[in-house]
């Protein structure tokens, strides 16, 4: 309801960056985010932000999300196939979104949801936001080069959308008064232990960090969370340490005065939309 001015078509945005494992600081975030009274009107999410994004987007709780994930080893997401264009193929994520979203399209969702992914061949950015592509497109946005093959949609193919977008807040910074951005994927000093694990993970932070920089200076809060650096990006046995130090840095990001301030003006956005429904619903009553 663009009842804010100016032409926003939605209030608060959150943005949702890239990170494999350590995504699962988003969740901690998103938890700190409802302590404090605050919802998304829209959500964009680039890889592991759109793996969190789109349950989140579905009505699912921070941690319900973290139930589903729990217990899963790395090879319950992924299939093996021949190392032609990756050493994985993605149905492993593919099925576990399926069995577990309860939206088949971008549009049942109960919250908006952008998906952010690479075009392979024409190498440029493109975002997912409507039809029954929802599975698909997030299995793309996930679907690291190397690690895994790319994710053919309509005969194209696409993977992760780190690769040029890892901070998607510019893919929805003009249509929102406020955004949120969660950035869980930072760069550290390089590891004295060299392997082809480290090497693979290093090479892609490298490319995805260097387009993070306009992004991070588009968010009117942003939460980083450094500490998460110390685990692989496909460490899925410190779920809740990661969960736990989204949680802090999101914690002491929304304590600052200008957060506070920003949080102040959602709920009086919140008691001005409801009011405003009110209204109408009354007018609608009248009318019958």
């Amino acid at each position: 309801m663009a009842i804010f001015g100016k032409n926003f078509k939605y209030y608060l945005g959150y943005a949702l960056s890239g990170g494999g494992a350590k995504g699962f600081a988003h969740l901690g975030a998103l938890k700190v985010f409802e302590s404090y009274g605050i919802k998304p009107d829209i959500i964009a999410g680039t890889s592991a932000g759109a793996l969190a994004g789109v349950f989140y987007a579905d009505g699912f709780t921070p941690d319900e999300i973290s139930e589903l994930f729990k217990k899963k080893e790395f090879r319950e997401f992924i299939g093996f196939s021949f190392p032609k264009a990756g050493f994985f193929k993605s149905s492993g994520v593919e099925k576990f979104l399926k069995d577990n979203l309860r939206s088949h399209s971008f549009e049942q969702l109960k919250i908006p949801f952008r998906a952010v992914v690479t075009d392979w061949v024409r190498a440029r950015t493109v975002v997912f936001s409507e039809g029954r592509s929802l599975v698909d497109a997030v299995v793309a946005s996930c679907s690291v080069p190397i690690v895994f093959i790319p994710k053919v949609i309509g005969d194209v193919p696409y993977v992760d959308g780190g690769l040029l977008k890892n901070f998607p807040v510019s893919v929805i910074r003009d249509e929102c008064k406020y955004v949120i951005g969660v950035n869980v994927s930072l760069m550290t000093p390089l590891s004295e232990k060299t392997s082809i694990k480290t090497t693979a993970e290093r090479t892609f932070k490298l490319m995805s960090n260097s387009n993070t920089l306009v992004d991070r200076s588009l968010c009117d809060i942003l939460v980083e969370t450094e500490e998460v650096e110390k685990y692989f990006m496909f460490d899925l046995n410190n779920i809740d340490k990661i969960r736990e130090i989204g949680y802090e840095c999101a914690s002491a990001a929304l304590g600052k005065e200008k957060s506070l301030g920003i949080i102040s003006r959602c709920h009086r956005h919140y008691q001005l939309e409801e009011k405003v429904k009110q209204q109408i619903s009354k007018f609608k009553k009248a009318t019958l």
